[in-house]
């Protein structure tokens, strides 16, 4: 079963030849290696590419641990260059090599070298592009596969695919496991294993108890808006324990480091200026989050906007949440300022879209609460409600275009609609 990951590789054979390291970042078992070493060495041949100007190594097996060394590996891949034409060089799990930036550097000089790497940790990758690179890094941030992706595979109907990617997630590897109980078990272990070994090891953290309990708490509150201090209270009134907004903050970098959750900060929309904390988390992928629950807390109105949430992501924009702030008389004639809150403010250049996730519309109350945070934006840009329940895309006496997730999901234009 072949995945098509078109965004991706798309951006990928964008950027060929253009001089800089190609940098494929993202959380473990999203599909990195398989974009590198299945879909764009496919690519690559298929241009004519031959084989031996493509130089693979996966630096996280035990038969290449010995190129680990970054002496080894220099003498090894300047040996495999015999000519001037072009050479492609695909790097899997490269923050394992050590001084892999030098190195990197010096292949990128070569002008018949192109060079292309994976990584699992923004601390090695992403943040220090810029410093240690100088200027020779560009990044692709790959996340699990959306649900068009997970439908191009899926042998089922949309409304049973989205149950399934609800629960379970976008991770590839899901896909390979027929029985519920499969999945949920490769998820779990995958959580323990392979994630929370990860940032404990690689951050030196000695009371793993702690971070788990932040995962704990954060997976079952997506959507809502915290800070440290919050956190912190929380562990003190539920789990009657002291943990320092400082240890927290340091951990949620860790968790963010390493892909697993994501946040959005609070805009004033008005004001026009960015108003920090509480932020809201999302997780990178729903069905890591749900299995460290254990599948117990599966609510689809938070999981729809989860999904929303990385939707926006994936299509490239920047995802603030929206504040508005309004004035008005309350029943006893007091002025009042209220503040409305705006789940998504996406933006992308000169585009701005006002989104709200609502996952059911039963009736015109219930609509007016939703639009009205749009509304009072007192602007021009286009405003959103997706639904779980809408027939099809329309806009509203108010202009407010009212979209299924559906429809939203499936078509990568649909906001320009």
């Amino acid at each position: 079963m072949q995945i098509r990951r078109d965004i991706y590789l798309n951006k990928l054979i964008s950027k060929r030849h253009n001089g800089l390291i190609k940098v494929i970042t993202g959380i473990r078992r999203c599909g990195k290696s398989y974009l590198l070493f299945e879909l764009f060495r496919e690519y690559l041949r298929n241009e004519g590419v031959p084989d031996d100007h493509i130089i693979e190594m996966a630096f996280d097996v035990f038969e290449n641990k010995k190129y680990q060394d970054p002496e080894v590996f220099f003498s090894f891949i300047t040996e495999q260059f015999t000519d001037q034409n072009q050479y492609y060089v695909l790097l899997d799990e490269v923050q394992l090599l050590s001084d892999f930036e030098s190195i990197l550097n010096s292949l990128a000089r070569r002008k018949n070298v192109d060079v292309y790497v994976t990584g699992s940790n923004a601390k090695f990758l992403s943040k220090d592009i810029i410093t240690e690179f100088r200027g020779r890094g560009d990044e692709v941030h790959m996340y699990p596969l959306t649900f068009a992706e997970f439908m191009s595979v899926y042998d089922g109907e949309k409304t049973d695919g989205w149950r399934d990617y609800v629960l379970y997630g976008g991770l590839p590897l899901v896909l390979g496991f027929q029985s519920p109980d499969q999945k949920a078990d490769f998820l779990k272990s995958l959580f323990e294993e392979t994630y929370i070994s990860d940032i404990t090891g690689r951050n030196n953290i000695r009371n793993k108890a702690e971070l788990e309990e932040l995962i704990n708490i954060l997976s079952s509150s997506i959507g809502s808006l915290t800070n440290p201090n919050k956190l912190s209270a929380t562990f003190k009134s539920v789990k009657n324990k002291k943990i320092n907004k400082a240890t927290i903050k340091r951990y949620i970098e860790y968790l963010e480091d390493s892909f697993l959750i994501d946040n959005a900060i609070r805009y004033d929309i008005k004001g026009k200026k960015y108003i920090g904390t509480p932020s809201k988390y999302y997780f990178t992928d729903l069905g890591l989050r749900n299995a460290r629950l254990n599948f117990r807390q599966v609510e689809e109105t938070h999981a729809m906007e989860n999904i929303i949430f990385n939707e926006l992501k994936v299509r490239g924009y920047n995802v603030d949440v929206g504040v508005v702030v309004i004035n008005e008389t309350d029943k006893n004639g007091k002025k009042i300022r209220k503040q409305l809150e705006i789940d998504f403010v996406c933006n992308k250049g000169s585009k701005r879209y006002y989104i709200q996730s609502a996952f059911a519309m039963p009736d015109g109350d219930k609509t007016k609460q939703e639009q009205r945070p749009l509304i009072s934006t007192g602007d021009g840009f286009k405003k959103i409600i997706i639904t779980k329940d809408a027939l099809a895309p329309l806009y509203n006496e108010d202009g407010v275009l009212v979209m299924s997730v559906f429809d939203f999901l499936l078509d990568p234009e649909s906001l320009d609609q």
